[in-house]
């Protein structure tokens, strides 16, 4: 920690009770004792820190415990008898350690004075930021508190700016994929949206497509709330909503300051998707975020928005829907051969695919895909996946799907246009980097899927799985809705019947 992470003279100061306090529930959960021996000093400095009730040590610790471990969260919140301290690692989250209640309003207290947030405000959610060094890394948290019926709960995301930002091929953005992305980041002017859920890598997109558009010869500006990288080269400005200094406001202000690409943070409204319709049809790329769960989706989203259809099919040349999926560890990874069941719903989800260049289509008659060892290998601490890996649906608005839209063709029939002319869906983008080791079908299935109206004329349709449901299809008529071969099942009945 930097000295100006250290308590200043507003820390509440520490009962005296809290350390005899702190002992009893200072012990790791069964999780924090698997820990790596990497991590393994820092979880028990934190430990002592509970022990001793030294509250700048345990938030120093619980930090940098995070980053040893990559984490992308840090948790810390309160139940009825204990406060339990958690980190989103890989995307899942696993329990640190526990500590006493009476230590939580020094803590609360120590991070709101470090986020520049009030200690006195406990009724209402505070936002805030940390920019501080961990050891020798930089690092940038962004706070956010919220009041529940235990006391303040903290959530704290970690962004380690030593951190290289990712190429496109190394997000996983491959093959056809990577081509039609090139191609619409080579336009001079339009709209590129990516889409998906929160946590889903949205953002480190954008950041991957500036580092292609971010030559002395354009002018970029980006409306960010918040910014989470600083990148040399662009004009990148906070959005302050607070004060009425919006997405919309910060677009509007963009068209006269001369730009040649323009990155807004999220569209979220009629205002400011009509602003960016506008930047793009005024010769200006512009990307942009959008919460949909696949890339048809995100053209009857904009549509609900009552933007009219010339206008959406004119503005955007890119789609993007896109998940993230545990990576399989590479030491300890092993072979999971398909049944002959799931063989045929794998060649199923790629009956309009369009090949390219590079991809053998025999690897779906007798394809080898792999699974997490059972107990994993210390590289991956017992887990059997290490990293994560992007997985990818790309939509390009070409002559006929313009013409589609205009149509007012459904949804589904916009999903199956879009395949014929290319375009690999995330079920497919996930299977292909199954086949290619990198994940498992599993994750796949537990991402790319959801619930499907089952069909009375089929034995063997699709319903919720708990994690494995069918590729996002846009229409809830049973008569006109592609079906899919798991009935009423668990998701490790369904594991079961593909992998036999």
């Amino acid at each position: 920690m930097t000295p100006d992470a250290q308590p200043t003279p507003q820390t509440p100061p520490t009962p005296p009770t809290a350390a005899p306090a702190a002992r009893p529930h200072a012990q790791p959960t069964p999780q924090a004792a698997q820990a790596p021996a990497a991590s393994s000093l820092t979880a028990q400095k934190l430990r002592n820190a509970i022990i001793s009730g030294n509250i700048p040590d345990m938030i120093e610790s619980i930090m940098q415990y995070a980053l040893d471990k990559g984490a992308s969260d840090i948790h810390i919140e309160p139940n009825r008898t204990v406060v339990r301290m958690r980190v989103r690692v890989d995307g899942v989250l696993q329990i640190i350690v526990e500590y006493p209640h009476n230590l939580h309003p020094g803590v609360v207290s120590k991070i709101k004075i470090m986020s520049n947030l009030k200690i006195d405000e406990s009724r209402i959610p505070q936002d805030g930021r940390i920019s501080t060094f961990i050891g020798e890394t930089e690092v940038d948290l962004r706070v956010s508190t919220l009041p529940t019926v235990n006391g303040e709960k903290v959530v704290m995301r970690v962004l380690d700016k030593s951190k290289k930002i990712p190429t496109l091929d190394q997000l996983g953005i491959t093959g056809r994929n990577l081509q039609r992305f090139m191609a619409a980041l080579a336009e001079p002017n339009g709209i590129i949206l990516t889409s998906g859920p929160t946590g889903s890598g949205k953002t480190t997109t954008m950041y991957s497509s500036m580092t292609v558009l971010n030559t002395p010869e354009r002018n970029v500006m980006t409306f960010e709330d918040p910014i989470e990288n600083q990148m040399e080269g662009l004009n990148q400005s906070q959005i302050r909503p607070h004060i009425n200094y919006t997405f919309a406001a910060g677009l509007r202000t963009a068209l006269r300051q001369d730009p040649d690409v323009i990155m807004v943070g999220e569209i979220r409204d009629r205002e400011t998707i009509d602003i960016a319709i506008e930047a793009a049809l005024t010769g200006h790329l512009v990307l942009s975020t959008i919460h949909t769960n696949s890339a048809v989706q995100t053209i009857t989203r904009i549509l609900n928005m009552k933007v009219p259809d010339f206008l959406l099919s004119a503005a955007i040349n890119l789609i993007i829907a896109q998940r993230l999926a545990r990576r399989l560890c590479p030491h300890c990874k092993v072979a999971a051969p398909p049944s002959e069941e799931g063989k045929k719903i794998i060649q199923k989800a790629f009956e309009h695919f369009k090949p390219y260049p590079g991809f053998d289509m025999g690897l779906l008659n007798d394809p080898v895909f792999y699974g997490p060892k059972q107990g994993g290998c210390p590289q991956c601490e017992g887990k059997g996946y290490k990293g994560r890996c992007g997985i990818y649906e790309i939509l390009t608005m070409d002559q006929k799907m313009k013409a589609s839209i205009l149509e007012g063709l459904p949804a589904y029939e916009l999903h199956r246009i879009a395949q014929e002319q290319g375009m690999i869906t995330l079920e497919q983008d996930g299977i292909i980097k199954a086949l290619d080791g990198d994940t498992s079908l599993e994750e796949v299935y537990k991402l790319v899927k959801k619930k499907q109206t089952p069909n009375a004329t089929t034995n063997t349709s699709m319903s919720n799985m708990a994690g494995f449901t069918p590729s996002v299809r846009g229409t809830d008529d049973p008569a006109q809705q592609p079906q899919d071969d798991f009935g009423d099942m668990s998701a490790e009945e369904a594991m079961k019947m593909l992998y036999g």
